[in-house]
């Protein structure tokens, strides 16, 4: 449980007392989370600008670097999945030398590829459902492996953008094919039933676990965004013990993969055993009206503003560990051609 004395304490700031800081926030993204990262960017922007920052809110794509044009002193990243969350714009921000949020360009493309971060798991003694990865050249002899049900998803995706539950071999096949159709690969993962559970980490601490309930088959991008009746519970009839076995493990997974200053950690829990799976990291989750983070932050105190704050006092003293210089914009054209 989250402690709120010392380092990961729960106290709201009164107000930002830097207000000369300029914070950029980076919306936008070019893949299918883009909707849900502008929405997530425009409610981080006015947390912000409520707190006194400096706040610019700017759309950002690799096709578009211009907002990195503008001179700053942090950039908040608000971009799920590609781009965004798979390291490749925290690789071009290490180059600028300008401070941003969350974790580093490694452990964010690692967390991204869900066959490798679920293998770095495993070395660490986290339990994960048993899963292979299906290429065309290898589907008929892989793709019944782990039996059925079975989830079947992108390699490298968010948001169960293009996640189904296939419940029969032949479904198991074809959801397999359609995504190699798209992606060129796929994960196949035993489907493990019981509740879902997800655990926010912030600092080096686990926030509160949250069961989610959903009226479909399972937590999907429609129930995430846009269901109204999606439940999101924390006073669970679930065994202290278990919960707090989750939550260490859920730390573990967040330091396992390299993970720095907050993510989301997802788990399933059998209903049979009430053994816990973990499913993977988010190493930036939503910060929309959804979304589960700014929920259980705000079950130890720490309302959206506060979040918010926390998470920029964390990454400053971060990467207040190596040198950094202020983006004057002037090395757009360098960043942009690497």
């Amino acid at each position: 449980m989250m402690s709120m004395k010392g380092r990961g304490a729960a106290v709201p700031p009164a107000a930002n007392e830097d207000t000369s800081l300029r914070v950029t926030v980076l919306a936008g993204g070019p893949g299918a989370e883009r909707e849900v990262s502008l929405e997530s960017g425009r409610t981080v922007h006015a947390a912000l600008l409520r707190l006194g920052y400096q706040a610019t809110l700017s759309d950002i794509t690799p096709d578009d670097l211009s907002a990195l044009c503008r001179a700053t002193d942090f950039y908040f990243i608000a971009l799920h999945g590609e781009f965004g969350e798979d390291g490749t714009l925290q690789k071009k921000l290490d180059e600028l030398g300008v401070p941003y949020s969350g974790s580093g360009a490694a452990a964010s493309r690692l967390a991204m590829n869900k066959a490798s971060a679920k293998r770095r798991l495993e070395g660490a003694g986290i339990p994960t459902p048993a899963y292979v990865v299906v290429r065309r050249e290898n589907v008929d002899s892989q793709a019944l492996r782990v039996g059925w049900p079975a989830v079947v998803k992108p390699l490298s995706s968010g948001s169960s953008v293009d996640t189904t539950i296939a419940r029969t071999a032949s479904d198991v096949r074809r959801a397999a094919m359609g995504l190699m159709e798209k992606y060129g690969e796929a994960l196949i993962e035993r489907y493990i039933q019981g509740p879902e559970l997800t655990i926010g980490i912030l600092g080096e601490e686990a926030l509160p676990v949250c069961e989610i309930r959903t009226k479909r088959e399972f937590y999907d991008y429609q129930a995430k965004y846009l269901d109204d009746d999606t439940q999101y519970l924390f006073d669970l009839d679930i065994p202290t013990a278990i919960l707090r076995r989750v939550q260490e493990l859920a730390a573990k997974a967040h330091r396992a993969l390299g993970c720095e200053v907050f993510s989301r950690v997802d788990c399933m829990l059998d209903g049979a055993t009430a053994a816990p799976y973990f499913l993977e990291v988010n190493t930036i989750p939503g910060f929309t009206s959804h979304s589960l983070v700014p929920k259980a932050a705000a079950r130890v105190g720490l309302n959206f503003d506060a979040l918010c704050q926390r998470i920029i006092e964390l990454s400053l003293d971060l990467r207040s560990r190596v040198p950094n210089t202020i983006n004057d914009g002037s090395r757009l054209s360098r960043i942009a051609a690497s």
